[in-house]
């Protein structure tokens, strides 16, 4: 991966579910099976994202930081 930030979304059942959000490197393949998958070895069950969303590039700030919430905002308009 190239960049990838988690954000969390409204869920009806379990009020907020976590979507991972990614850019992979150049040349790089993944699907969201294999990442979930890889996560699900290193990381508590609770703490896995539910889905992974691939995207060219994530919103940087002038700072350099992920717009997490513009991100947020991507999402809730796709539906």
């Amino acid at each position: 991966m190239h960049q990838c930030a988690v954000i969390g979304l409204p869920d009806e059942r379990w009020g907020e579910i976590g979507v991972a959000c990614v850019v992979l490197k150049p040349g790089a393949a993944a699907t969201q099976e294999e990442l979930i998958a890889f996560l699900r070895d290193h990381l508590a069950g609770y703490k896995v994202p539910k889905s992974v969303v691939f995207f060219d590039a994530l919103p940087i700030s002038a700072a350099g930081k992920i717009l997490k919430r513009e991100l947020r905002e991507r999402l809730a308009a796709r539906g």
